[in-house]
């Protein structure tokens, strides 16, 4: 019974970060760390010029 629970918050945890993760995506915003993305060094810079 126990193991169902932790994977059901597990679950629920995965779900709300990929739908963060979208939802960014969709409203341009970065959605991460910036060291690795290759838009990093315009990132900051967008929400600048608005």
């Amino acid at each position: 019974m126990g193991t169902i629970i932790v994977l059901a918050i597990v679950l629920v945890m995965v779900y709300f970060a990929a739908r963060s993760v979208i939802r960014n995506k969709k409203a341009g915003k970065c959605s991460g760390g910036c060291a690795g993305c290759s838009g990093s060094c315009t990132c900051g810079q967008r929400e600048k010029s608005d």
